[in-house]
């Protein structure tokens, strides 16, 4: 089994790169500069300064992309090819794959057999494990929970992005609050960025919520109901015994959290509600990138 592999995750608007050992230790890292994930050189500078900061070869590489239907670049290919070796094996696996990899290896449900994860940031991510090993289906499409239909109404976004990717990821969630000014409300967040729209971040209405404000926590309100309203579906879906929330969850748990299982209480079966563990992620941004490192170590075992 090899022992060393790079974990390179390109699902972000960052570019985060790892070498990880066979025991799930981080021996080194590197990021891209922001906005550089679809920036080969920038890459390949990366995981040059990535795999210098380890004394053994580094021999595979697992690509994370944001979801099941994005391929690895061959431009990025080639330029992880030249940061490590001609031989490198590169492996792509979606980012809630690489996640739920993850956390079942050294995360939070270590050694639990069945499985899901759901992440929130600049894309909606989720991965299945079921006996211990990752769910893919039929085609390597499977847990694409960025379309999942979270309402009847057709509109554009929901066919240019998935349901509930255009409701609760980063854009999703700023693009709801600034409808809501536009259609006459007032929430302090619009001073905060002088009226600046394009400066508006999620971090931004969560913090807003925490202080009183009354469209900043309506929206995260509705944001905590698409949220419990996801994982009820998947755990009516694959009945696991854990289901852990990643990405922008997990600093916002003080907001979204109790809402997160109250919702999620509406929809299940009670006997569903009360064998399900909801738990955080343990592993913050390092999730994705040791979840990539694990899938190229596990190809070549």
């Amino acid at each position: 089994m090899r022992e060393l592999t790079l974990g390179v995750d390109v699902s972000d608007l960052i570019a985060r790169l790892a070498v990880v050992d066979s025991s799930g230790q981080v021996l080194s890292r590197a990021e891209a500069p922001r906005g550089a994930t679809a920036d080969a050189n920038a890459i390949r500078e990366a995981a040059k300064q990535a795999v210098a900061g380890v004394r053994a070869p580094v021999v595979a590489a697992g690509v994370s992309m944001p979801s099941a239907f994005d391929k690895t670049p061959p431009d990025l290919t080639a330029a992880l090819r030249e940061a490590t070796s001609r031989e490198t094996e590169i492996v792509p696996i979606a980012a809630g794959a690489a996640t739920v990899i993850a956390e079942q290896w050294i995360g939070a449900v270590r050694g639990i057999k069945h499985v899901v994860t759901l992440s929130m940031g600049e894309h909606v991510t989720a991965g299945i494990m079921l006996n211990g090993e990752p769910w893919l289906g039929a085609h390597g499409l499977a847990s694409s929970v960025s379309w999942l239909a979270m309402n009847p109404v057709e509109r554009d976004d929901y066919r240019r992005f998935g349901g509930l990717e255009a409701e609760i990821a980063s854009a999703g969630i700023v693009r709801r609050f600034v409808w809501r000014i536009k259609s006459g409300d007032h929430s302090p967040v619009v001073d905060k960025v002088k009226g600046d729209f394009s400066r508006i971040t999620t971090e931004d209405i969560m913090e807003a919520s925490r202080t009183g404000d009354g469209v900043s926590i309506s929206i995260v309100r509705d944001t905590a109901k698409y949220l419990g309203m996801a994982v009820a579906n998947m755990v009516t879906l694959f009945d696991p015994d854990a289901i852990v929330l990643g990405g922008t969850i997990v600093p916002s748990r003080d907001v979204l959290l109790d809402s997160i299982k109250t919702e999620c209480a509406r929809r299940l079966h009670p006997e569903q509600m009360d064998r399900l563990r909801i738990v955080l992620s343990t592993l913050g941004n390092d999730a994705v990138v040791i979840g990539a490192a694990r899938a190229a170590a596990r190809v070549g075992a």
